[in-house]
């Protein structure tokens, strides 16, 4: 009966659009939203370069960018707690404790798997589209573009695969961000919350919303591998 009122009062304040679900939903969505610009601007001219230039270590480097796939975000939390803290190099900016804070920390998060990714796409198309462009008289930035172009669905992947990550993301932006209500609460950090507090029906109903959303991005990610793999 507890569980059947809980899941009812939940599915309530999602149908009513309660004020208090939409601001914390908006949060995360801008917050997110956000650090996956800003990683895709950074994280794809790193891919292109990685995968057009030959230069010494290029190698240690890639395989130090998969390994920051898997960064811990507690980690990721405490170093950008310890630059953006008043004793830190950074102190003077007074981030701490902001959404920018907080998009910081998925920023650095999300980098990696865009980056990584998107040079796995890069280097996976087949070298014959680049031989056959610079047959036809195609200059290097023209090759570039058309490798590119082929490896739109690979690349497309890995902003999405990083969408998933950072929506998901609790530890970093609960250390930088401070969970402060109205202001940085977004949906993971407040359902942590409300279930400490008992507060069963609003972490439900966000529950519901962010297991929503990352079915929604697992949907689109099978469907951009499944046509890129038809294409191929």
């Amino acid at each position: 009966m507890f569980l059947t009122e809980s899941f009812k009062t939940a599915f309530s304040l999602i149908v009513h659009l309660n004020a208090e679900l939409l601001g914390i939903i908006f949060l995360s969505l801008r917050v997110s939203g956000s650090a996956l610009v800003i990683s895709t601007l950074i994280g794809l001219p790193l891919a292109a370069f990685l995968g057009f230039r030959k230069f010494p270590l290029k190698g240690t480097f890639v395989s130090l960018l998969n390994t920051f796939m898997g960064l811990p975000p507690v980690v990721v939390g405490l170093l950008v707690y310890l630059f953006l803290s008043r004793s830190g190099p950074l102190g003077f900016l007074a981030l701490l404790y902001t959404p920018a804070a907080m998009i910081v920390a998925q920023s650095i998060l999300a980098l990696p798997i865009v980056a990584s990714l998107s040079y796995s796409a890069i280097v996976g198309v087949d070298p014959i589209i680049s031989q056959s462009s610079r047959t036809l008289g195609a200059t290097p930035y023209q090759v570039s573009l058309t490798i590119m172009k082929e490896a739109r669905f690979g690349i497309m992947s890995g902003v999405i695969a990083a969408f998933g990550r950072v929506m998901a993301e609790v530890g970093a932006i609960l250390i930088v961000g401070g969970n402060i209500a109205g202001y940085t609460r977004v949906m993971t950090t407040t359902i942590a919350l409300e279930t400490d507090k008992g507060n069963f029906e609003l972490a439900l109903a966000l529950g519901i919303i962010l297991l929503s959303i990352s079915l929604g991005i697992n949907f689109l990610l099978h469907l951009i591998q499944k046509k890129g793999t038809i294409r191929a």
